[in-house]
């Protein structure tokens, strides 16, 4: 383990959870609320008593250790677990996703391979390394080609992401929209040269229109590719061409990578046909073992013909190509009318005083939900709440027009970039609930 980052001190985490530590032989644990803890090893050269310096791992390695590994290398299966994933939490406890060498060796070379990648290209990855968007896509993606990894910062930061572009001549840059949206709201973004650029992935949550035209047009990213995907399938389903028109690119996520099968269903499991909207479902190489310890859960998410439930609803055209219009759990019923949020944020994004926008249900006694909206406005701008109703009315259908909105300067995400809209729903829930207590 690293020894801190940022805020987080790691050594001292153990040590609260194990203050024998310290009077323990490093090589040979005994903790007791850690029986299976047999050493921990510090990417760190200064470490207390009861550690190991990493470093210290490779003068282990005596003759009869590296035979011992050889051995065990020698029986080791592509289909067993390498990895566990933890997905972000976006909708609340997360659960460990258990992937195997193939799942994610294989997805890595298909996400490059359908951005064209040579060994002559340069990728630059802001997005984290514990996350397979920076692990699978951007480190074993480029390992499979031969491709350089340009790591910009211990953390993300959009002006060294910029500076690590223009400095290392990058071809390729990753990140999730709201990456791109910080990037693009740089003051000096022009000084940046960034002609180098050809391709590279958005992905992690949907992308809103004007963002994607911006980091074609200004980002230099002519074929940049949209992924689909999520951890429990290592992580990529559907992603989109280099030669896609832009349109494809600005309003799908693409079509179905090799070797990987989707289909849409209703809510009693029948597949739809195309054009309909229903949940997303994957199956093939890429879809998990299954949830680490977790059979209940696992069965839930994956049935018994091997297909993976998303959770996302989505529709596929007759070209294939397939546009996610939101999550199950994410659907608004106002008074029995269906309400899709992602139809709501596309058109909010259009106002040009409107950086970002989430929008979410809240409990309604009336109508059982309404509709909320929660806006990061641009720089120097101002707005109110009259204005943006004014902004939808004889725009959008009156109930779909956010009865309850709240301007804010960011939005609650994980750390990995993705944005929580349940911790949002029960913060608005609990507002809303305090002013009828105070006006009551």
């Amino acid at each position: 383990m690293a020894d801190k980052f940022k805020t987080s001190n790691y050594i001292e985490m153990v040590q609260s959870l194990a203050p024998e530590i310290a009077a323990c032989d490093a090589l040979n644990l005994d903790l007791a609320k850690l029986p299976s803890l047999d050493w921990v090893a510090v990417l760190s050269d200064e470490v207390p008593d009861g550690f190991i310096r990493y470093a210290k791992l490779m003068e282990m390695a005596d003759a009869a250790r590296r035979e011992e590994a050889a051995n065990i290398e020698a029986t080791l299966d592509c289909d067993e677990a390498i990895h566990i994933q933890f997905t972000s939490g976006t909708t609340g406890f997360p659960k460990g996703a258990t992937l195997t060498h193939r799942n994610i060796l294989n997805n890595g070379y298909n996400v490059v391979t359908r951005q064209n990648f040579t060994s002559a290209d340069r990728l630059c990855i802001p997005v984290p390394l514990y996350h397979c968007f920076g692990m699978v896509m951007g480190v074993l993606g480029c390992i499979t080609h031969g491709a350089a990894m340009v790591f910009p910062d211990e953390a993300f930061d959009p002006e060294s992401v910029m500076k690590a572009v223009q400095a290392e001549n990058c071809t390729a840059l990753y990140g999730v929209p709201t990456m791109f949206i910080a990037e693009l709201a740089l003051s000096g973004l022009g000084r940046y040269d960034l002609s180098t650029q050809r391709t590279g992935v958005m992905a992690g949550s949907p992308c809103p229109i004007d963002t994607m035209k911006k980091v074609i047009d200004v980002m230099n990213m002519h074929d940049v590719t949209i992924c689909y995907g999520m951890t429990e399938t290592s992580p990529v389903s559907t992603q989109t061409k280099p030669q896609d028109s832009i349109e494809r690119k600005v309003s799908t996520v693409g079509s179905v990578h090799p070797h990987v099968e989707v289909k849409i269903i209703d809510e009693r499991g029948n597949t739809l046909p195309r054009g309909e909207r229903g949940e997303l479902c994957t199956r093939g190489y890429s879809v998990m073992l299954g949830y680490w310890d977790d059979e209940a859960r696992t069965r839930e998410a994956i049935d018994s013909e091997g297909w993976m439930h998303t959770g996302d609803l989505a529709t596929m055209d007759e070209g294939g190509f397939v546009n996610i219009t939101g999550r199950v759990k994410d659907m608004i019923i106002r008074g029995g009318e269906n309400i899709y949020p992602r139809e709501i944020e596309e058109y909010l994004y259009r106002n040009p005083k409107i950086r970002d926008v989430q929008v979410f249900g809240v409990p309604d006694e009336k109508y059982g939900e309404e509709v909320c909206a929660w806006i990061v406005l641009q720089d120097q701008m101002e707005m109110d709440e009259i204005e943006v109703i004014e902004f939808c009315k004889g725009q959008i259908a009156h109930f779909k027009i956010p009865r309850h909105i709240r301007f804010v300067d960011s939005f609650p995400m994980t750390v990995t970039g993705k944005i929580q809209k349940f911790v949002m729903r029960e913060e608005m829930a609990e507002r809303l609930n305090r002013i009828e207590a105070e006006t009551a």
